[in-house]
């Protein structure tokens, strides 16, 4: 009797125990969902926001048509907005690479010139939200990015893939170039072994009449 006893204990135990991990999984996933859902939101508002506040700097440089003094670019501040019309990418790119700011856009890479600027200007995004469309871009593919000073034309070079610590692909240039990096493969599950570079040569930009 004693023995049927410790055995009846065990199973409830284990049955308790049991409910209890299925429990703690549940409310694991719903605040993981929660967290996803919340950053998914919060990336699409800014995005709105971020395209409107570029909208109203575009509109102040056309009606007052004078040459500002260039101001000093801060981590977050919105730089413009990158579209890529045959794939469908349209996101306003911050400054910096913060996973805070990755979250938000794309992100211009420091150190490199900023877009419009001659030279090559690196931009990051992830591949699971605003660069996942780069999979399909192709040679020849026009790239427009909008700032303040105007509207900047690019049109691909190449596309390809390099290791993550392959930073030639952000060698200096003598001309106005566009260089976009994600990770790779784009439907890879945990950290990826790669990063899928896109490389854009400006020909033709449209600043703000002076």
């Amino acid at each position: 009797m004693k023995i049927r006893i410790k055995r009846i204990s065990f199973s409830t135990r284990m049955r308790s125990f049991l409910r209890g991990t299925r429990y703690l999984f549940f409310i694991t996933g719903i605040l993981a969902l929660g967290y996803v859902s919340f950053a998914l939101l919060d990336a699409k508002l800014y995005q709105v926001s971020a395209k409107r506040s570029l909208e109203s700097l575009v509109q102040v440089e056309k009606e007052h048509k004078l040459i500002q003094p260039k101001q000093a670019v801060k981590a977050g501040d919105v730089l413009g907005v990158i579209e890529i019309p045959r794939v469908g990418v349209s996101v306003a790119v911050l400054q910096g690479t913060s996973s805070r700011t990755l979250r938000r856009g794309a992100g211009h890479i420091e150190g490199t010139p900023l877009p419009g600027e001659p030279g090559n200007s690196g931009i990051a995004g992830h591949r699971d939200t605003f660069f996942r469309e780069l999979k399909d871009v192709r040679k020849n593919d026009e790239i427009e990015f909008q700032t303040a000073a105007g509207l900047f034309r690019y049109q691909v070079d190449w596309v390809k893939v390099v290791a993550p610590g392959d930073t030639s692909v952000l060698t200096p240039s003598t001309e106005s170039a566009l260089t976009l990096v994600t990770c790779y493969p784009f439907y890879f599950v945990g950290p990826a072994p790669n990063r899928f570079v896109v490389r854009a040569t400006q020909v033709l930009s449209r600043g703000i009449p002076r």
